[in-house]
């Protein structure tokens, strides 16, 4: 009896061997597939285009392979992917966030990919489309978009974008008075920016050909990128790095951190050409987050201990960590998650006996109430606004 098999009969691609071989402590190694590892690796993230013409035939002629071998399956994948779209809110919208007289917001729409970022009058009414991420995507076979951030005059748009796959973003200015992009174009970015106080310039990380967010940088509009500020440079290739502002645009927030260490630099949104302050220089196994809070930070930090963390304040003035005080002490099984400081009061996530809560706390009295929920188990997240003052 000779057995028949249910799957597609489909001979595999077999790449050409082409040995190569290197001894490193005594031990020689010979690898027939060397040469599918493409030495421009790098430059290809950037353009795909580059990519060697003998590997690129290599993988289509995988991808060819797993086609046939999956043919059967086509209605199937069809299916699946239906039903699983059906669960998916395809119109969803995030709720408006008030800022100033507008309130900015993103959706979808039906049938699209990318989101389409609004605003509306801060008392309701019409959205206006600022930027329709499937408008931008539309005709390019990759399309991703990055930060989107407006300025504090309302006047301008920062966003980013990636159109190649390679994740080193490009960052545009579009002026929404008439909806057009400004001639300034930030290639090689980690993404987003930050806006500084005169909203004349931003700050932001570029990465270097190892991907890495190694340098933070302002860019004057209307200048050459060439000619942008080194703001700081982190030489440590095991560090990470992303620059924030607060709220109330009066500053600029430089992160750095592996994980299990972290760094904090500091400097005035209005003025870009000031070194950065450190606040507390990385210890291993420190860890710190800086969180605005007026005249003063709050500091969520491991120091002294805590694991579980705890909640510390310094004056903005000077952060520096012989400045640090105590404000929400460090309870074992009780994990503080994230801070977010406002003009009155002051909101934690933190996670006790297995489920995560809210706690709010007023900044004058020190009184804390815990918003209550009524189900046994359930998921939380914090996220902040753009108003300081309220």
């Amino acid at each position: 009896m000779t057995k028949t098999s249910i799957f597609p009969i489909v001979s595999p691609p077999t790449p050409e061997k082409r040995p190569v071989s290197d001894t490193h402590h005594g031990i020689t190694r010979t690898d027939d597939y060397a040469w599918l590892r493409a030495d421009n690796w790098q430059e290809m993230f950037r353009d795909p285009s580059l990519l060697d013409a003998g590997i690129r035939a290599e993988l289509e002629a995988e991808n060819a392979y797993q086609s046939k071998l999956m043919a059967d399956t086509v209605e199937l994948q069809k299916q699946l992917f239906k039903e699983m779209k059906g669960r998916i809110k395809e119109d969803d919208s995030s709720v408006p966030m008030k800022d100033g007289p507008y309130a900015y917001g993103s959706s979808f729409k039906l049938g699209g990919e990318q989101p389409r970022y609004f605003r509306m009058s801060r008392d309701g009414g019409a959205e206006h489309i600022l930027l329709d991420g499937d408008a931008e995507a539309a005709g390019k076979a990759y399309f991703r978009l990055g930060g989107v951030d407006h300025s504090a005059d309302h006047a301008k748009l920062l966003w980013a974008f990636d159109d190649k796959g390679s994740e080193f973003y490009t960052l545009r200015v579009r002026d929404l008075a008439d909806g057009k992009e400004l001639a300034d174009q930030i290639p090689d970015t980690g993404g987003s920016g930050v806006w500084n106080a005169g909203n004349d310039g931003f700050f932001y990380t570029r990465l270097d050909p190892n991907h890495r967010p190694s340098k933070v940088l302002f860019h004057a509009l209307g200048d050459s990128p060439d000619s942008d500020r080194l703001i700081y440079e982190e030489t440590d290739p095991g560090f990470f790095m992303n620059v924030d502002g607060t709220r109330n645009n009066e500053w600029i927030m430089i992160g750095i951190n592996d994980h299990e260490t972290s760094e904090y630099r500091l400097m005035r949104a209005d003025d870009p050409f000031a070194e950065p302050k450190l606040v507390s220089p990385r210890e291993v196994g420190l860890q710190y987050e800086l969180e605005e809070g007026g005249d003063i930070f709050f500091i969520l930090t491991n120091a002294d201990g805590a694991k579980d963390f705890k909640i510390m304040t310094a004056p903005a003035s000077d952060p520096v960590r012989a400045n640090w005080q105590e404000l929400v002490p460090h309870e074992p099984g009780r994990l503080i998650l994230s801070v977010i400081g406002f003009r009155d009061h002051m909101v934690r996530l933190e996670r006790k006996e297995g489920l995560p809560r809210i706690v709010v706390r007023d900044r004058i009295s020190g009184e804390e109430h815990l918003l209550s929920l009524d189900e046994e188990a359930f998921s939380l997240g914090l996220s902040g606004s753009y108003e300081y003052d309220t």
